[in-house]
């Protein structure tokens, strides 16, 4: 039941479409993305095509959680998220995750308190966070339980159930678009096909989309589904103005679509039934029913929609600073969201678990039927909102201090390995052992000699201090901050004592047998883990001039090109340790540069390139961790402040 809530604009899409892009839905490949491919990523959709296995070629398929995409619109997100859910089950059958929960619960792992929701069926007496229902049970200081099981149940309300005759076409739009005839507390049924109208394969080819109006109040809930058919579906949800607002893919039962809306506003919305397309699946303009980029998936599909009263069912918990809470959806919640206490809402997952990517020590939750992760930045109550329940439902919360104030040890410390190295990449999803070529073995290809090479790996290593380090102590909210950086230039080899992880930065794609730019070995939120891995390859950013990922392509006459490559790469390490260290991606297509930017665009960000497009100048920005939106094509929403994340991390005992 996956909604993903967006306001995609055709304004948007300009920061990053590639500038001599000229054939619509075609991608140049080289890290830049068409305006059709932007407003499908933009609203969460992948544009690569679907498949049940991704490994083809000489280099695996980068898993785009954990790695540095080159190319965003070759990632197949549907094959990932499944790897995802199975991985996450068979997580939840270790034996091992038991010991991790007891060990980081000081030894003494006590059951899970119960807590019974108290909301008496058709009073909504906790539909809201200020009605939040608080647990105050629950928490990690002394005399808390850190476990908690939320027992709850949402109302399940009666609908009259109408069909309605096939919408003949043209249906294409916002204007044309077939009325639904929806009313309060209804469920209306019918058919369509994705194909037949004057824009379909039959047609002038441009694509086939059905819209249907709905009329709806604030405070309902709108749900789409296409379940029941074959047809590989997409549906979109937009206002009168145009704006899509939510946009569900594969939520169904197999390809089909199933959307969710909580109405903010009332008024009259605009459901959109499109195929699915690889390149970009909608229209340009929902206004105008020849705007598609091309024929997508056609054929007949089913389509049922359903306009209700919705029960919503929030709680409260007492998280102190630096707390690190997992939320699992046992059973019966397809929805979680965590808001902070000023209300603002910092993540969301819906039929989303990404907790196969947790390290495997790390005691945080998973499997069920969506599961989540957030470190507190500050003490006090946090509302959990529980959706997509139909009657009873199960959740499961737990929260633990970061893994460096649970035993004694070393600071931890990052090791930067640029020698090159004999390694196994399998742990990044590669083919086994592999020998990957050091640092110096790139420096011509940036204009650069080898005796520069001292001086560049001072300034990556100053530059990775500044991102983890510095900045965390300075903007953080955590006054502990804690964590050694050094380099193998000037220091012998530490990997493999207590508490280091290492980044190796040097070898290629080839090399590797991983066609990524960079990847972690794992995220992890409360960095239970400090013993792991990332790597840097560094052939793609030595390209020659062309391809956004490539450092050549901003440079000239006028770079100070050690400066540049320096903030570069420091910039690429600190991005993978953050993974490492607890943080996902955010969004690289919005206006707020975030070192935990995803992949596949936005590099000029990344790489700290100015306002002049040239690296290497006086206007070369500072990107930093901060707070920033969730990279909607990954499946949660809402804001992950990163900063924080990160200094909680490097924390001690």
């Amino acid at each position: 039941m996956k909604k993903i809530p967006c306001v995609v604009s055709a304004a948007a899409f300009a920061l990053v479409v590639a500038p001599t892009a000229g054939i619509a839905g075609t991608s140049s490949g080289d890290g830049r993305v068409t305006a059709d491919e932007a407003r499908s990523l933009n609203a969460g959709v992948q544009v690569a095509p679907k498949s049940s296995s991704v490994r083809s070629g000489s280099a695996a398929a980068t898993n785009p959680y954990l790695g540095m995409v080159l190319d965003q619109s070759s990632v197949d997100y549907s094959y990932w998220k499944s790897v995802l859910r199975k991985g996450a089950a068979e997580r939840a059958r270790s034996s091992r995750l038991q010991e991790n929960k007891r060990a980081a619960s000081g030894g003494n792992l006590r059951a899970p308190a119960i807590y019974d929701e108290k909301e008496i069926d058709g009073t909504q007496s906790n539909d809201s966070r200020a009605e939040a229902e608080r647990i105050g049970v629950f928490g990690t200081a002394a005399g808390k339980n850190n476990r908690v099981r939320i027992l709850g149940s949402q109302q399940q309300y009666s609908l009259s159930e109408t069909t309605l005759a096939p919408v003949p076409e043209d249906n294409g739009s916002i204007p044309l678009a077939g009325d639904s005839g929806l009313g309060p507390r209804e469920k209306t049924t019918t058919t369509g096909t994705i194909g037949d109208g004057p824009h379909g394969s039959a047609g002038d080819g441009t694509g086939d989309f059905d819209f249907y109006s709905i009329t709806a109040v604030a405070g309902e809930q709108l749900i789409l589904d296409t379940s029941g058919g074959t047809l590989d579906t997409l549906i979109g949800l937009y206002s009168a103005d145009g704006t899509l607002l939510a946009v569900d893919d594969d939520a169904g039962s197999g390809l089909a679509s199933l959307l969710t809306y909580d109405v903010t506003e009332s008024g009259t919305y605009y459901a959109a039934v499109v195929g699915y397309k690889s390149g970009g699946s909608f229209p340009a303009d929902p206004m105008d029913s020849g705007s598609g980029n091309g024929v997508g998936r056609e054929g007949d599909y089913p389509l049922a929609m359903t306009r209700t009263t919705v029960d919503k069912d929030f709680y409260a918990v007492w998280l102190r600073p630096g707390d690190v809470l997992g939320g699992s959806g046992l059973s019966g919640a397809d929805s979680l969201t965590v808001f902070r206490p000023d209300g603002t809402e910092m993540v969301g997952a819906e039929e989303m678990d990404a907790s196969f990517l947790y390290p495997p020590n790390s005691p945080l939750p998973g499997a069920g039927t969506t599961a989540l992760a957030y470190v507190a930045e500050q003490a006090g109550w946090y509302a959990l909102q529980v959706d997509g329940a139909q009657g009873d439902y199960q959740v499961a919360l737990e929260a633990y201090r970061p893994g460096g104030q649970l035993a004694p040890g070393p600071v931890q410390r990052i090791f930067l390995d640029f020698n090159g190295q004999r390694v196994n990449t399998a742990i990044w999803g590669g083919s086994g052992v592999r020998t990957l070529s050091p640092f110096n073995a790139f420096l011509s290809s940036w204009g650069l000699s080898k005796s520069q090479e001292r001086e560049l790996i001072n300034k990556i290593t100053t530059e990775v201090n500044e991102n983890l380090k510095w900045d965390l102590r300075a903007k953080g909210l955590n006054p502990n901050v804690q964590v050694t950086i050094v380099n193998s230039q000037n220091s012998a080899d530490i990997y493999g004592k207590a508490r280091v992880s290492r980044v190796i930065v040097g070898g290629t794609i080839a090399e590797s047998g991983i066609s990524t730019i960079g990847i972690a070995q794992y995220i992890d939120p409360g960095n239970y883990a400090m013993d792991d891995q990332a790597l840097v390859l560094l052939d793609a950013m030595s390209e020659p001039s062309g391809p956004a990922y490539s450092l050549n392509t901003y440079m000239n006459e006028s770079s100070d090109r050690v400066a540049f490559v320096s903030q570069a790469v420091g910039n690429v390490v600190a991005h993978e340790v953050g993974h490492l260290i607890g943080n996902y991606h955010t969004n690289n297509t919005n206006e707020t540069a975030n070192l935990m930017d995803a992949g596949g665009t936005g590099f000029v960000d990344l790489f700290g390139v100015g306002p002049d497009g040239v690296g290497g100048t006086a206007d070369d920005t500072d990107t930093d961790f901060g707070t920033d939106e969730y990279i909607p094509a990954e499946g949660f929403t809402g804001l992950e402040n990163t900063l924080n994340v990160s200094a909680w991390a490097f924390t001690k005992r």
